[in-house]
């Protein structure tokens, strides 16, 4: 009876309405993990903070939520996925909320619950794509995956609008106290989601699973056949079973290393660089980064219309061949300029409508591509494993330019062709992995991509088999 869910062509309400508790749970928590570059701002001077102290302050966050995915994308598999997408949200927004009693000073104390932050962030992006999935068609998975990132930008508007016109008001700690605000969206979501009908039914719940695909389909539970609902109830996932689905392990890991460390490098350096090639102001610059952001936001909406369109493969290879040529040419043609106006700037846009808009695809596509009992675990091992990018990123640039400060590197316009032309080889390798090893998941039933999955699993288990078989002969 799951397959009622591909058959239909017009979402119910109840259906929006997850979507939606989607939609507010990845804008608030993007929302909670940038507060600290808007509070950084602040106390950085007061606080005499030294560049090595300000780098813990802000990796932490983006240390915990490599860990954060990891582990409660698992346990999302293990208890399922509305009770961890409830404890995610209280993680993040808790530890935010514990920052406002900062002591003075106390930068240790900022990096341990900045820590916590990261690790509740990371946590409920590897689970709100997997329960959003799990309740819509098909034909309309990757476009509503794809609508759920769109609002990450609009998170970090929320910060930046909180960090110019509300803090000389409430200071600080007052903005960490407003991170306790996404604490209520777990009443929200307790109202609003149910649990996961697919991970009901593989648990062996059938009953639950029957009215919860009713309440999304807003039909009588008794409509439902109790048979056609009852699966075996399958081992519990582990780790290591990730390691037996390398094409999955392959397209979702690597391609979330080289699309993150692509564009945490350039979020990074182009303030700077637009300072030192526009040799323009600061304030200045921040207005051409509004254009960089809107050339990304426009990316997320393209490509998310994209996957259902043309498939994952070919926008996902897209995504990384355009942004490696894309931001090539701008390390290239950096000192440029054409009817007075940067191209260097002009192809920095272009470069985040591939390198940003491509989260469309990257991290909804992380979740198709494995069996169900390791939908989250793989999400959240896929994201983890890519955060690494955040680290590779900006140390892989400054070891280019000999520079020892990574948050805010120094650069000679002779070192942006080389820095460029190393985030181009990570796009590179992105564009490769999904167009030469990518599952093409468009329009089919996740039953059906676990089947793919499966039987490719069950041939090589039997060409291994036949090698060792040979091999003794």
């Amino acid at each position: 009876m799951l397959e009622y869910l591909d058959t239909q062509t017009k979402l119910t309400k109840n259906q929006y309405k997850i979507i939606g508790a989607a939609i507010l749970g990845d804008m608030l928590e993007f929302y909670d993990f940038f507060l600290i570059g808007f509070v950084l701002a602040i106390i950085i001077k007061p606080w005499h903070l030294t560049f090595g102290e300000s780098a813990i302050i802000l990796l932490s966050s983006g240390i915990g939520a490599i860990m954060g995915a990891a582990f409660w994308g698992h346990v999302a598999d293990r208890i399922g996925r509305k009770a961890v997408f409830m404890a995610t949200v209280i993680n993040f927004s808790v530890a935010t909320g514990i920052l406002a009693f900062t002591p003075e000073n106390g930068w240790l104390f900022l990096s341990f619950f900045r820590f916590l932050t990261g690790f509740g962030v990371g946590g409920l992006y590897s689970v709100d794509l997997p329960l959003v999935q799990e309740f819509v068609p098909s034909a309309k998975r990757g476009f509503i995956g794809g609508m759920i990132t769109c609002t990450v930008p609009i998170g970090i508007m929320m910060g930046s609008f909180m960090g110019a016109f509300l803090s000389p008001y409430i200071g600080w700690r007052g903005l960490f106290a407003t991170g306790l605000l996404p604490a209520f969206l777990t009443l929200l979501i307790r109202a609003w989601v149910p649990e996961s009908p697919r991970w009901l039914a593989r648990m062996g719940r059938a009953e639950e699973a029957r009215k919860s695909l009713a309440w999304a389909l807003e039909v009588d539970p008794e409509s439902i056949p109790l048979a056609a609902m009852t699966f075996a109830v399958q081992e519990k996932p582990r780790f290591r079973d990730l390691f037996r689905y390398p094409r999955s392990l392959v397209v979702s890991w690597l391609g979330n290393l080289g699309a993150q460390t692509g564009v945490y490098g350039i979020n990074l350096w182009a303030p700077t660089l637009l300072l030192l090639v526009l040799k323009t102001t600061p304030q200045r610059a921040s207005f051409f980064m509004i254009f960089i952001a809107m050339g990304g936001f426009a990316g997320r909406l393209a490509f998310a219309w994209l996957s259902d369109a043309i498939g994952r493969v070919k926008s996902g290879a897209l995504v990384g061949f355009g942004a490696a040529i894309v931001v090539a040419l701008a390390g290239i043609f950096h000192s440029y300029f054409l009817g007075g106006l940067s191209v260097f700037w002009m192809l920095l846009i272009v470069a985040h409508f591939f390198g940003d808009g491509g989260f469309s695809i990257v991290g909804p596509y992380s979740s198709e591509v494995w069996p169900a009992h390791l939908r989250a675990t793989g999400m959240g091992s896929a994201y983890g494993f890519g955060g690494l990018g955040k680290i590779l990123g900006p140390l892989g640039l400054a070891m280019i330019i000999g520079s020892s400060n990574v948050v805010t590197p120094t650069v000679s316009m002779a070192a942006i062709t080389p820095a460029f032309l190393y985030l181009a080889a990570w796009y590179l390798m992105a564009g490769i992995v999904y167009g030469f090893f990518g599952i093409e998941t468009r329009g089919r039933s996740f039953e059906a991509i676990e089947e793919q999955l499966e039987s490719g699993r069950t041939d090589r288990a039997s060409l291994a088999a036949a090698a060792g078989g040979q091999k003794k002969n």
